[in-house]
């Protein structure tokens, strides 16, 4: 059994069928379906994850439905998040305009507290059908203050890097006091609850 430190809750967020759950399935169990139900409400996910020597956390994550229909359960999650995986499909342009959409409600719902997002776009396996270019997609991640990952749930390409950069920025973002972690008992979980209002988790950083 693995022995953590901390608890991050991550919000998985973005249109239904860009491969939320594949992405989660592919990271937490290293697995890839090439057919999985759409998330009624919303699935649970755990994965444990070393972040500095000797330091481990408990990865907790919530994937979310993308419909609007199941938007009323799922907004009830993102109060209580650390971080938020923002995911569009490379392949389907609508996807990548409604991001901003997402990010924009994720921060209303929990405001004055923030939550550590990154912005991924899946299926880098698919260079031939894909209608979202690179740099578009590095310039909305730099507007929203956030690093930008390019995956691929099917081969497994960054999908790790995408996962441990999110959890790594939440991690620094303790270290450095801009991350108010709520203890609970023996172990500090997280409340996703930010000291400040402002500020960044780390560098803007880009990876494809």
């Amino acid at each position: 059994m693995t022995l953590w430190r901390y608890q991050f809750r991550i919000i998985m967020l973005g249109d239904s069928t860009v491969g939320k759950s594949s992405l989660v399935k592919r990271y937490a169990e290293g697995l890839f379906q090439d057919s999985i139900n759409q998330t009624v409400g919303v699935d649970f996910y755990v994965h444990f994850l070393e972040v500095e020597q000797g330091v481990h956390v408990k990865l907790q994550f919530w994937d979310t439905a993308g419909q609007e229909r199941f938007r009323s359960v799922t907004r009830s999650y993102y109060r209580n998040s650390a971080g938020g995986l923002l995911m569009f499909d490379m392949t389907n342009r609508v996807s990548f305009e409604h991001i901003k959409e997402w990010h924009r409600e994720v921060c209303d719902h929990v405001h004055p507290y923030k939550v550590l997002f990154i912005l991924v776009g899946n299926k880098s396996d698919k260079a031939e059908g894909r209608l979202v270019g690179r740099e578009e997609a590095e310039a909305l991640a730099r507007e929203l203050g956030m690093p930008y990952v390019e995956v691929s749930a099917r081969t497994g390409q960054n999908v790790s890097n995408a996962f441990e950069l999110l959890a790594r920025c939440i991690y620094e973002g303790l270290r450095s006091g801009e991350v108010d972690l709520a203890p609970r008992g023996p172990k500090a979980e997280s409340l996703g609850h930010q000291s400040s209002p402002g500020g960044r988790c780390c560098q803007t950083l880009f990876l494809h």
